[in-house]
C-alpha cells in the first residue's frame, strides 16, 4: 500500500535513520539534505568516514598542490550514488568561482575541483566535509520512507556536522529532537 504524503520541503534538514533501517549502508546514518523538491532529493551522509581515504590522498590522486595544507581530513562515504564523484559540504562564507549550491542555513555544497584546490592553498571554507558519492531519492520516494517511519527529520547545525565526533553524530542528531537513542523504538504508529 502506498501512503500519499505531501512534499515536505526538507532542503537543509537532516535525516536520522531509525534503528531498524534495513539497508546497512544507511544504518545509524545522519544525512544532510542538500536538495529536496518534487523531482526527488539528494543528501550527503555526514557520519560515515570512508576506510583509509584521507583528503591528502585525494589531492595526490588529482595532482592538487598541497604545499601549505596540513589537513589530513577524513573523506566520507556520502552515499551509494556516484561513489566516484566528490562533494564538499561546507560553511557558506566560501563560494566557488565555478559552482556552489546553497544547501541550508549557513551551509553550501560544491562539487567542483576548485574547492579542493582552494583547501590545498588554505583559501577554502572555514569548515568542510568531503564526501565521495551521495544518497538520492526519486520523486516521492523519500516522503514514502518518512511516512513508514524509516527516517526522523531534524534541524542539525554545523556543530554536529563539522565538530562532533563521527561515532557520536547519530545520538547528537537525535538529541536535537529530545530523543534518547536508548529508548528509541523502531516501530511507530499513526494518529
Amino acid at each position: 500500500m502506498k501512503i500519499k504524503v505531501p512534499n515536505l520541503g526538507l532542503s537543509g534538514k537532516c535525516l536520522i535513520s531509525m534503528p531498524d533501517m534495513p539497508d546497512s549502508r544507511f544504518r545509524s546514518s545522519v544525512i544532510f539534505l542538500c536538495a529536496h523538491s518534487d523531482e526527488g532529493a539528494m543528501g550527503i551522509i555526514v557520519n560515515k568516514p570512508a576506510q583509509d581515504v584521507k583528503l591528502t590522498d585525494l589531492m595526490d590522486q588529482l595532482s592538487i598542490p598541497k604545499d601549505t595544507c596540513d589537513k589530513d581530513w577524513p573523506v566520507y562515504f556520502g552515499g551509494p550514488v556516484e561513489h566516484g564523484r566528490g562533494f564538499v559540504l561546507h560553511t557558506s562564507e566560501y563560494r566557488s568561482e565555478l559552482s556552489t549550491m546553497d544547501a541550508g542555513p549557513n551551509l553550501a555544497m560544491t562539487a567542483t575541483i576548485d574547492i579542493l584546490e582552494d583547501i590545498g592553498a588554505e583559501k577554502g571554507p572555514q569548515s568542510a566535509l568531503i564526501a565521495l558519492g551521495y544518497a538520492g531519492w526519486g520523486p516521492g520516494q523519500l516522503e514514502q520512507e518518512i511516512a513508514v517511519n524509516g527516517w526522523l527529520v531534524a534541524d542539525v547545525g554545523a556543530d554536529i556536522i563539522f565538530r562532533t565526533p563521527d561515532n557520536e553524530k547519530w545520538a547528537a542528531a537525535l538529541g536535537t529532537l529530545g530523543v534518547d537513542p536508548a529508548i528509541l523504538s523502531s516501530s511507530g504508529g499513526r494518529a
